[in-house]
């Protein structure tokens, strides 16, 4: 009896310290293809030993790193996008942490899927940091401009893990080069591909994916240029489901 009651304890807390974990920042961003005469997102399927959603089709993203932040940029964010970013950061606003976000769905875009996405520029060494090697090493500067930020959401309490992602869309377009292997140097996607926006649905998503995919595909319906100025879609939990807010 003792032991079941040391058990149920030891399962409480353990809950608790799970409600408590802070969501980190972290990036993803929605890659389209308009070349063809249906528009077409780039997705990639998680290999089966990530402990988080293996398996499941995502976009490229991760976290944010340290460094990010401190990247050199051809260009920086959109002012529109800058102050979606800055309204949404609480007690922590900074431009550098912008800048973290859209430079980790971009470096996170490389070591997901083998794309660099940016400018060709004549002097190389204004990239510095190893992870960010491949770009200094073919010349190419990561562009913010390119970059429009439209959704945000965070990871249910209650994991193990918690992200507060913030999603871009880019297009295909601002890819400058590509690795010649079918996934990126990380590995992290074991299988990559291009479908329409109805296709990527039908997939074995989470169930905020499906509604981010659908937030996009509205999105380019209104904006098909992306035009910076549309609003931010939120998702959050409430009450056991994702609530959408409209700033």
């Amino acid at each position: 009896m003792a032991v079941n009651s040391q058990n149920h304890e030891a399962a409480a807390a353990d809950k608790r310290r799970a409600a408590r974990i802070r969501p980190r920042d972290a990036a993803s961003l929605l890659l389209v293809d308009r070349s063809g005469p249906e528009l077409r997102i780039l997705m990639g399927k998680r290999h089966m030993r990530h402990v988080f959603m293996p398996g499941k089709f995502v976009f490229p993203g991760g976290r944010t790193e340290v460094f990010d932040g401190r990247v050199s940029a051809f260009s920086e964010l959109a002012e529109a996008d800058q102050a979606k970013l800055l309204g949404g950061m609480g007690s922590r606003p900074s431009f550098q942490r912008c800048r973290a976000l859209a430079l980790a769905a971009i470096r996170e875009t490389y070591e997901e899927a083998g794309l660099l996405l940016g400018r060709r520029h004549d002097d190389p060494s204004l990239i510095k940091h190893p992870d960010w090697a491949a770009f200094s090493e073919r010349r190419i500067i990561p562009d913010l401009s390119l970059l429009r930020y439209f959704a945000r959401a965070t990871t249910p309490p209650g994991g193990s893990r918690r992200f507060d992602t913030r999603f871009f869309l880019a297009f295909r377009d601002a890819v400058a080069d590509t690795l010649p292997e079918p996934t990126g140097p990380s590995q992290e996607l074991e299988e990559l591909c291009w479908l329409p926006f109805a296709q990527a649905r039908q997939l074995d998503i989470p169930e905020i994916t499906r509604l981010i995919i659908k937030e996009a595909e509205t999105l380019l319906g209104e904006n098909p240029s992306l035009t910076p100025g549309s609003a931010l879609i939120q998702y959050r939990m409430k009450y056991g489901r994702f609530v959408r807010e409209v700033f």
